[in-house]
């Protein structure tokens, strides 16, 4: 009996630092939402920055909402996207509505040639803001060797999601280090956040947007530059086919509103309370699991997608 009481003791102190650790947790998970959420503010972002904004992928989802909020905080835009006359059409709502200068680049960003062009089309321009927000993905989930046309969708996947990223950057990055002020955010995924199986390419190249701005935060934030990774879950935009908003699946405008509040507070961001719920609860479970989890989730969108399309 006697050496039951050491063992009782030290079990109830585990115990009880376990319930202190996980108070602790749900105390900081607390004042983060609100921090960001609840105190947060889009008075960070606007024409203080520099003039101009410079957003890609620019004519939907996103891209447009993004460019529609920077538009509307008083900054001129300039619109990178593939299809001058989807341009042309953002460009004439967001001047009409916000009354803003805008300018449109055409560039397809599955190629490699384009930023010559880009570049003369930024040139003289006082960017304080660089939104990397093009980006593709499969047409449904799929295991690597079955993906459609797998060589050139590596390219175009690596092309539009990675290169651009660096690139664009190249660009605009001189600039905002000249004037010691700058914002750049890149539009990650939760597919870089963790793995995910069935979407592979997709997964790693928004790991790479993910770490890449990691890095390029703690490089710049001394001189003045504010670099942020975006990591949302669902949106609904055609990239995600995803046609109806809901409280977790939000509208891109609704997204974008909100994670516009967290810049230069959080230098990697899932952009929306719920995402942030979502991300927290993932982040307490063993890597094995996130990846069933994922795993079973885009099976269901392939055999759905499958189904739909009657392929075997």
């Amino acid at each position: 009996m006697e050496s039951a009481v050491p063992a009782a003791g030290f079990l109830y102190w585990v115990g009880a630092g376990t319930v202190a650790f996980v108070g602790l947790r749900i105390l900081c998970w607390l004042f983060t939402v609100l921090r960001v959420w609840g105190l947060g503010s889009e008075d960070r972002v606007g024409p203080s920055l520099g003039e101009w904004a410079v957003v890609t992928g620019s004519t939907d989802g996103i891209g447009k909402a993004y460019a529609e909020e920077l538009a509307k905080c008083g900054m001129k835009v300039v619109l990178i996207s593939r299809s001058q006359d989807k341009l042309n059409q953002v460009s004439s709502e967001i001047r009409e509505k916000f009354k803003v200068e805008t300018r449109t680049i055409a560039a397809d960003f599955g190629s490699v040639d384009i930023y010559d062009t880009i570049k003369r089309g930024l040139e003289g321009l006082e960017i304080g803001i660089l939104v990397n927000n093009v980006g593709t993905s499969y047409e449904y989930p799929e295991s690597f060797l079955n993906v459609s046309d797998l060589d050139n969708t590596i390219k175009k996947l690596i092309n539009v999601n990675i290169v651009s990223v660096c690139k664009m950057t190249r660009l605009v990055l001189p600039g905002m280090e000249e004037r010691s002020k700058g914002v750049i955010l890149n539009i990650s995924s939760i597919s870089g956040m963790y793995p995910v199986p069935l979407l592979a390419l997709y997964s790693a190249s928004k790991a790479f947007v993910d770490y890449f701005s990691q890095c390029l935060h703690e490089e710049y934030k001394s001189k003045g530059i504010f670099v942020q990774s975006v990591l949302p879950y669902l949106v609904a935009t055609k990239l995600a086919k995803i046609r109806k908003a809901t409280l977790d699946k939000p509208s891109s405008e609704t997204f974008v509103k909100s994670a516009l509040k967290t810049v230069g507070l959080q230098s990697r961001t899932n952009g929306y309370v719920i995402h942030f719920l979502l991300a927290s609860i993932m982040s307490l479970l063993p890597s094995w699991i996130c990846l069933k989890i994922m795993m079973t989730i885009t099976k269901s969108i392939q055999a759905c997608y499958l189904k739909k399309n009657k392929k075997n």
